[in-house]
């Protein structure tokens, strides 16, 4: 029997008061039924698996704009918050956030907390941003935050001590793991105190690691920049006896960017993820791959995920994995295009072979540019269903898409598990069929 996720959506009552959005747009407001769901199985034989009636199979409520809605919109004030590592594509969701809670709500009061989590804690002294239209309005032509950001978490009681003081009804929440983590702890408090505050989240984060939203905003933009290094590893490569261009791209647990990247510039010999552990040594390691790729071709391209191989810190003996968490809690993870760099020099050394390696390391010129044009819609489209989402007091969820629909997800069901790319599925197979490495590396 297939696994049933949790798909039940909290609200904080009975929608009651008639929809702006009829009079801006009439006919065409298009209002999604309250009873619209979409079914969480795609295929035919997981659909069969399951022993219930048509009403019971598992779906998610599908986005959209309600035609009553739960807030009066001149009497509600919203925030917005963005935590955790800088993505493309996250001044597009103020933006769009901002203006539809403007223009087709008519909520004027909107408020941006700076630096995280920690713009609500008094103790930091952080400013909070007044959020209009003249405001935001070219915001999204630059990458990072308009609002900056912070890792770690903060004390969620506090933090709803600032929403009860400034009277505030619906808090966007822009982030990834911890960051919806957060908002749960926030949402959590709120249910507890008894209070009506909606707390809506935006799934952010360029290792597109959030399950029940495929993709993650910023992740084409990211994969679509890894390109260039990837072109210049390949050019840099090919311009020197036994080159090799080794490119380190972001994905602590998943190798998505690295994956993605590699099929959109087939110039890669050679990739590792986290999802497949990989031999160094021996007649079937990757160095004797290389070698022998090498010898073939006189050049090769490697591209590598931040997290693939931490297996191989270690020494007789003397474990060298980190142990150290940075403030969002993840464990601090060792170089492996370093290690994987330092490595390769030192192989060819022994064997007396020549060889010239050039490493790229392009993360954060990666995480910092502004959306491309794909990532922009996309951004703009979950800023204005999280709105239509949270003015109808629906709380405790965030914005997923699946299977090319917008859904309502529950937070605590989108962070049960993290999404990671299965060896055993097309994209995979796909990989090894376009770099050619052997699939014997990642057994």
């Amino acid at each position: 029997m297939n696994e049933t996720p949790d798909f039940t959506i909290k609200s904080l009552g009975k929608c009651t008061i008639p929809s702006p959005l009829s009079e801006l747009y009439g006919k065409y407001a298009s209002y999604v039924p309250e009873n619209s769901r979409t079914l969480y199985d795609t295929l035919l034989e997981d659909l069969q698996d399951r022993v219930c009636d048509l009403s019971n199979l598992p779906a998610m409520e599908v986005a959209g704009p309600r035609e009553n809605i739960y807030f009066v919109p001149t009497k509600t004030r919203a925030g917005i918050v963005t935590c955790g590592g800088l993505c493309p594509g996250i001044n597009n969701v103020i933006r769009g956030i901002t203006l539809c809670l403007f223009y087709q709500y008519g909520v004027r009061k909107v408020y941006g907390f700076q630096y995280g989590y920690e713009g609500f804690i008094p103790r930091f002294k952080h400013d909070i941003i007044n959020l209009e239209p003249d405001t935001v309005d070219s915001i999204h032509n630059v990458g990072g935050s308009i609002l900056a950001s912070s890792r770690g978490e903060q004390d969620a009681g506090e933090i709803v001590d600032c929403l009860d003081r400034m009277d505030i009804n619906i808090l966007f929440c822009i982030g990834g793991d911890g960051t919806m983590r957060g908002a749960l702890a926030i949402a959590e408090e709120v249910a507890k105190r008894e209070m009506n505050i909606a707390v809506v989240g935006i799934p952010k984060t360029i290792d597109n690691d959030i399950s029940f939203t495929d993709p993650s905003f910023g992740f084409q933009t990211a994969y679509a920049e890894a390109i260039e290094s990837i072109q210049s590893a390949h050019v840099e490569a090919k311009g020197a006896p036994n080159g090799v261009g080794l490119v380190k791209l972001m994905g602590r647990h998943s190798g998505f960017i690295a994956c993605f990247a590699t099929l959109a510039q087939p110039d890669v010999n050679f990739v590792m993820i986290p999802e497949t552990p990989f031999e160094l040594d021996g007649p079937k390691g990757f160095y004797e791959s290389l070698r022998s790729r090498l010898e073939r071709r006189g050049h090769a391209v490697i591209v590598v995920a931040e997290g693939a191989g931490q297996d191989l810190f270690r020494s007789t003996g003397n474990t060298l994995v980190s142990k150290k968490t940075d403030a969002s809690g993840n464990v601090k993870l060792k170089d492996i295009g370093v290690f994987l760099r330092d490595g390769i020099v030192d192989y060819f050394q022994k064997i007396n072979v020549p060889v010239n390696v050039k490493y790229i390391d392009p993360s954060y010129n990666i995480r910092s540019v502004p959306a491309r044009a794909v990532d922009s819609v996309f951004c703009g489209q979950l800023a204005r269903h999280a709105v239509h989402a949270a003015m109808t007091g629906r709380t405790e969820m965030l914005i997923g898409n699946w299977k090319q629909t917008f859904v309502h997800v529950p937070i605590h069901t989108a962070i049960s598990k993290r999404k990671k790319v299965d060896p055993m599925r097309g994209l995979w197979r796909s990989v090894l069929e376009t770099t050619g490495q052997p699939a014997m590396l990642n057994d």
